[in-house]
């Protein structure tokens, strides 16, 4: 499985035993300074950064854009370090994965690239269908970077010079079984999920694996689908296929505890050893299941390929859990009554419709404040604002611009509307529209926000393009 390189030059209910301190935690670790060192800036995915980046309703308009050429599309987003050494020099230095697995440092400050890496195989997938859409992790001693490649694997390069230290296979099958969520980091661990490929043809399961990073070895793997093998098994040993963890998100981690939120695709459900269709808690290791749900139509969603697993769990505050999917509902669910790993059915505290009645395959952005909770969810025709408060969902603001994952950073809302639409700019409590920056279409990329910058990388996986673009811009 591990392949050993070589190195070269929301808010009332709390969970039963959840404690203050851990509900203040819950939204995740704050990156150090200026960086952006994972999908959704911090461990919980909130995609919300309250760093200062320099840039506000007055000035955005006068950013000017840069387009960086790249040896393949970033169907994914990018992370950031500041005042890192590379070549033997100081740089503010981007990150990013095509889809072909190829992951690039760039000088953030002017756009050279700095060093690519690319996987021993590259050239046997490059151009098919074989992809993956992560976005890699850093490591907090920012000497490391984490990144998925079409093959399975899960590779450690060094920031320094984008040599691979280790690479570890998470699945036996990477041509049915897919990389598509971001990676997660915690507690000297990476987190990985795995789904399927569009079509869902099988045989495929959704798993958790847990990596090493020292190492690299692979640690625990927990199946969504045959869960009592804690073993990455070939798909076809399982007598049930589907049931994919692929949400924009992924894995998504409570910082306090290191739990694991994920929810699952299409696929059997019955409580015990298959988990389709569910939102799941599990433990830190990926060992145990802490907390589980599932809606009581679920056996109905899966007959209409409507599953909640097209997003990740979306950690709202207080034991409160805001969850969406593809039959165009917002769930609102209580963790408390989701505790234990007897199964849970149905129970789900409010469902209100997604912002156009459409199918969500994106990432919830959660601020929290002094006076409560904001959710902000985009579909493919519009963006809804809602607050979460006493147990309960109420809009704030809504329009019908679609777009992919939000992502908040120096009190502006940044939506990406991959159809020609732009990335739009608004004020997060009224909705109000700043200013729309013009860039090229897209698939399911997002931006991120830091120290004088906005990032967002153009084009679709679906292209099976080798080549693709980075947008940068900056403020003059």
């Amino acid at each position: 499985m591990r392949r050993v390189l070589p190195a070269i030059a929301v808010l009332i209910y709390p969970f039963v035993a959840l404690s203050a301190r851990q509900d203040s935690a819950l939204l995740g670790n704050v990156a150090p300074g200026p960086d952006w060192t994972q999908f959704g800036y911090d461990d919980a995915r909130t995609s919300v950064s309250i760093a200062p980046t320099g840039i506000d309703d007055k000035n955005i308009a006068s950013m000017r854009r840069q387009q960086v050429t790249l040896d393949g599309t970033v169907d994914a987003s990018a992370i950031y370090l500041s005042d890192v050494p590379v070549n033997g020099a100081s740089h503010d230095a981007l990150f990013v994965t095509t889809t072909y697995g190829k992951t690039i440092a760039i000088n953030a400050g002017t756009g050279a690239i700095l060093w690519t890496y690319t996987p021993p195989d590259y050239q046997s997938w490059a151009g098919s269908a074989q992809i993956t859409n992560s976005t890699p992790v850093a490591d907090p001693d920012r000497q490391f970077i984490y990144a998925a490649s079409p093959d399975g694997h899960i590779e450690k390069l060094a920031v320094a010079d984008g040599h691979a230290v280790w690479s570890t296979a998470v699945t036996v099958l990477p041509q049915k079984e897919k990389i598509a969520s971001p990676l997660s980091y915690y507690a000297g661990h990476i987190i990985a999920v795995t789904g399927g490929y569009v079509g869902d043809a099988p045989p495929y399961q959704g798993h958790v694996a847990i990596l090493d990073t020292e190492s690299g070895k692979l640690l625990h793997v927990w199946n969504s689908l045959c869960s009592d093998r804690a073993e990455i098994m070939a798909p076809a040993q399982c007598p049930e296929s589907g049931s994919a963890i692929w949400g924009r998100a992924g894995a998504v981690i409570d910082s306090a505890t290191g739990d694991i939120y994920v929810a699952t695709g299409n696929g059997r459900w019955d409580g015990k050893t298959y988990w389709g269709d569910a939102v799941l808690r599990l433990d830190s290791s990926a060992t145990h299941i802490l907390g589980n749900y599932t809606p009581a139509n679920s056996n109905e969603l899966a007959a209409a390929d409507a599953d909640i697993g097209s997003t990740s769990p979306a950690l709202v505050g207080r034991g409160y859990i805001v969850q969406g999917g593809k039959d165009g509902k917002i769930r609102l669910l209580s963790g408390a009554s989701m505790n234990g790993a007897a199964p849970h059915s149905g129970g789900e505290l409010q469902a209100v419709p997604t912002p156009a009645g459409n199918r969500v395959f994106t990432a919830a952005a959660v601020r929290r404040s002094a006076t409560g909770t904001s959710v902000f969810v985009t579909d493919n025709d519009g963006t809804t604002a809602w607050t979460v408060s006493s147990g309960k969902i109420f809009p704030l603001w809504q329009n019908n611009n679609g777009g992919t994952s939000p992502v908040i950073a120096g009190g502006l809302l940044y939506i990406y509307d991959p159809h020609g639409g732009g990335l739009r700019v608004y004020q997060p409590s009224s909705g109000s529209l700043i200013t729309t920056l013009p860039c090229g279409n897209g698939h399911w990329n997002s931006p991120i926000v830091i120290d004088h910058m906005i990032v967002l990388p153009e084009g679709t996986s679906r292209d099976h393009s080798t080549t693709g673009i980075l947008d940068i811009w900056r403020l003059p």
